[in-house]
């Protein structure tokens, strides 16, 4: 059985997304950031770096196996079950270059643009993370106007990793990223073909309660 530990963040339900693409079976503990569960003894020995996802596969090849950290687990399970990244060649590190630019570029900027916005006492810093959020949704538009998908023609580990940070900036940062977001004619595409799937519909719906 796979152990979820994870929050309705956006890197939080990448994970989620994947195990229902998958159909393995699975159990969540819901780790609320708000009550601070993170810091708990008990998540800490999963989750060393008091962050979520985490992730223990007691069935994993060699024994039970703990792991932290989002784009790992992504490709742990990709790996694991033959689903959402290629095996080999150009393919697949195509797929793995995408979900790395997610990874370092993607979530920390638009992150970072929502703790500035939310406080609203330095403008300066919120412009800056404005524009480097505008650049990468550039860099976005520019490979889906190529691409079906992120990492190539085929749905992969690179649009489960994106797929909910887009949704929440143009659900949480309107005001600040809302005209861009909808200006780009591919990105709305590929939300649209992401956002229909059952398996992305059922993770994003989910609301922090214990399952499994």
């Amino acid at each position: 059985m796979i152990t979820l530990h994870t929050w309705t963040t956006p890197n939080g339900r990448k994970p989620l997304i994947m195990l229902e693409e998958l159909g393995v079976p699975y159990r969540i503990v819901p780790v609320n950031l708000a009550e601070r569960a993170q810091f708990r003894p008990e998540f800490l020995a999963i989750s060393p770096n008091n962050k979520i996802p985490a992730l223990v596969d007691e069935e994993a090849d060699g024994g039970p196996l703990t792991m932290f950290e989002s784009g790992a687990i992504l490709t742990y399970l990709a790996e694991r079950h033959g689903r959402l990244l290629p095996a080999q060649g150009p393919a697949r590190y195509q797929v793995l270059t995408w979900l790395h630019w997610q990874i370092g570029g993607v979530g920390p900027m638009i992150g970072q643009l929502g703790a500035f916005s939310r406080q609203g006492d330095n403008p300066d810093a919120t412009t800056h993370f404005v524009r480097e959020a505008e650049r990468l949704l550039g860099v976005l538009e520019g490979q889906l106007s190529r691409t079906g998908h992120l990492g190539g023609d085929g749905y992969s580990i690179a649009d489960v990793a994106l797929y909910p940070w887009i949704v929440a900036a143009g659900e949480r940062l309107g005001p600040q990223l809302g005209e861009t977001l909808a200006g780009k004619a591919s990105l709305q595409r590929w939300l649209k073909s992401v956002g229909e799937r059952p398996a992305v519909q059922r993770a994003m719906a989910w609301q922090g309660t214990a399952q499994g």
